[in-house]
């Protein structure tokens, strides 16, 4: 499917830590689906919305490696830039997280992640995690399926 095709009509995008990783590595092998849905993003009125589980997730690399400008890249990026609404975890994003995790048996990072997006009005979800694709509340993207 199309990039353009997959974020038609969609005001709010869940951004999980894969995509914003690739974009901001320069993954060789997404950057093209990756450059065309921030593109998206940037010009389709397209709100990204994210939480501190990515910004948890995407600081773990550049922390092991002791990258200070690739930690202050992802924090501007994910909680200081106009591109997205970082959304803080509270006790109704916990509670959905537990029903998420029950329902479908997922790990609680997952579990907060798909919360965080229901809680947060996203229409859908983009990662790279084809399983979570069963969960049926919100339509989840994978960058892997999707072309420029």
């Amino acid at each position: 499917m199309k990039v353009r095709d997959a974020l038609r009509g969609l005001s709010r995008l869940f951004l999980d830590s894969a995509p914003v990783i690739y974009y901001i590595d320069g993954n060789s092998e997404y950057l093209s689906v990756m450059d065309s849905i921030f593109e998206s993003l940037n010009s389709e009125q397209i709100r990204a919305v994210t939480s501190p589980v990515t910004l948890a997730e995407c600081l773990v690399l550049p922390i092991r490696q002791n990258d200070l400008e690739k930690q202050r890249v992802f924090v501007e990026i994910l909680t200081a830039l106009e591109l997205a609404d970082f959304v803080k975890t509270d006790a109704a994003i916990a509670q959905r997280a537990a029903e998420i995790r029950v329902r479908y048996q997922l790990k609680l990072p997952d579990a907060l992640q798909l919360a965080t997006a229901l809680v947060s009005n996203c229409e859908a979800f983009l990662t790279n995690d084809g399983q979570l694709k069963r969960v049926a509340e919100l339509r989840v993207l994978v960058i892997g399926e999707l072309e420029p």
